[in-house]
């Protein structure tokens, strides 16, 4: 599965939605768990089938040279849109009082979203197979085993590797100020 082009997932004409849904629900559920700050999971689970509900019914439509990973994730996010637009339109005052209480995790949303940021840097500098190796295992979920069969490399090469990007991204972290010296 070198390319991800959408021709990959159309058998005999059709889009062979079983396969997209296990190559891509990690990365479905990641990109709408990064949109969607507070959502409950049961929202979150009904977005991403819905998501992929919605690339089988618009599958006349797709441009199969056309790599499938950013146009999912833009399925994503706009039905995450969607949910807050009808959330916001059958909110009442009670919902209003927990929202206040939430207030106190912006910051740590801010936080989030700024070392979210920073690692997409970091990401964006290393070597391709390093930064597809690191993509592979925390956002789309793949095992070291998939991955070092994928890649043909030992298990323990991808280990490695895994070791070295997080403890330079720690690194950068650090240096921003967004980990403490004392882990």
């Amino acid at each position: 599965m070198n390319s991800r082009k959408i021709y990959n997932y159309i058998d005999s004409n059709k889009l062979n939605i079983e396969l997209a849904m296990n190559d891509y629900i990690g990365y479905v559920y990641t990109v709408i768990k990064n949109c969607s700050c507070n959502l409950p999971d049961e929202d979150i689970e009904e977005i991403v089938l819905d998501t992929f509900y919605t690339l089988w019914s618009n599958q006349n439509r797709l441009d199969i040279n056309k790599d499938m990973s950013p146009y999912i994730a833009g399925i994503a996010r706009n039905l995450v849109k969607k949910k807050f637009r009808n959330i916001k339109s059958n909110e009442n005052i009670d919902d209003y009082e927990e929202k206040i209480a939430d207030l106190g995790n912006i910051e740590l949303i801010f936080i989030e979203r700024e070392k979210g940021y920073i690692v997409k840097e970091e990401l964006a500098k290393l070597k391709r197979q390093d930064k597809e190796i690191f993509i592979m295992y925390y956002y789309e979920e793949k095992s070291i085993k998939q991955i070092s069969k994928y890649y043909d490399i030992s298990e323990s090469k991808v280990k490695s590797k895994l070791f070295r990007i997080r403890k330079r991204l720690n690194k950068v972290l650090k240096k921003r100020g967004y980990v403490s010296n004392e882990e």
